[in-house]
């Protein structure tokens, strides 16, 4: 099953209106479903057990020096995206270049600015975080006009410890700890998420990571794609089409 939906574009059923209405209203019973499966999940989620942070680390951003308990901003949740950015590493193979993340995960960072101050609103702090140093960073956000927190952990071991962060040896032995199992992690940079939450102490909990396809749902266009008779129409290929948002008219 994939999210292409070119092949049936061609001889597709026309029908009259009191059809398509009885086949749509069919289908939204299965999509209440999905939708109460969901909410199921969610609710499973939030359940998961936590593990503490015990490990300092620091982060580096406009402000300077930053822990990870002061990345909150006096909130108790933190959410942080990995974003794929490591300069030092940068080549031809990979998506991203001395002073750009990677494409795919600048689409993802497209739908952040909007969405923030709605989070914040919830008890919910957002940043991004990448091993770039900072100046990389800020250089790449004012190129593209964002305005979310984004802060390096280029001195600390966050990156590995939370598996987006891999070593020349394991990338030339196509083998790494990413997405809970051993895999060929296939660059030095991987995407994901992670939760946090810090409670009236002051301790900070690591309750959620996901990677990989697991981080569809936080991307806008995507959904909105999934909508349209075309679906992804990436034939398998994956990101292959996507552009940083300024370079589609390149």
């Amino acid at each position: 099953m994939t999210h292409d939906g070119a092949s049936g574009l061609t001889h597709h059923p026309v029908v009259s209106h009191e059809e398509w209405l009885a086949a749509r209203t069919a289908f939204l019973a299965r999509e209440k479903e999905f939708t109460r499966l969901r909410d199921q999940l969610s609710e499973e989620r939030r359940r998961l057990p936590w593990e503490a942070v015990t490990k300092a680390y620091v982060f580096e951003g406009p402000n300077g020096k930053r822990t990870l308990a002061e990345l909150f901003e006096g909130r108790s949740q933190l959410v942080v995206y990995h974003a794929m950015f490591d300069p030092r590493n940068a080549s031809p193979s990979t998506s991203w270049t001395r002073d750009a993340a990677c494409q795919a995960c600048s689409f993802w960072a497209d739908n952040f600015n909007g969405n923030i101050i709605h989070l914040n609103h919830r008890d919910v702090t957002m940043v991004a975080v990448s091993r770039a140093p900072h100046a990389a960073l800020a250089a790449y956000q004012k190129r593209m006009g964002w305005t979310f927190p984004w802060v390096s952990s280029g001195d600390s071991d966050f990156n590995r410890d939370y598996q987006v962060s891999f070593t020349p040896e394991e990338v030339a032995k196509q083998r790494a700890y990413y997405n809970y199992t051993m895999q060929d992690p296939l660059v030095s940079e991987r995407e994901g998420v992670s939760v946090f939450y810090k409670d009236p102490a002051g301790r900070v909990f690591h309750t959620y990571s996901a990677y990989a396809r697991g981080i569809d749902l936080l991307n806008a266009a995507y959904n909105y794609l999934d909508l349209v008779p075309k679906g992804r129409d990436e034939g398998g290929q994956g990101l292959y089409w996507v552009r940083r948002h300024d370079e589609y008219d390149r």
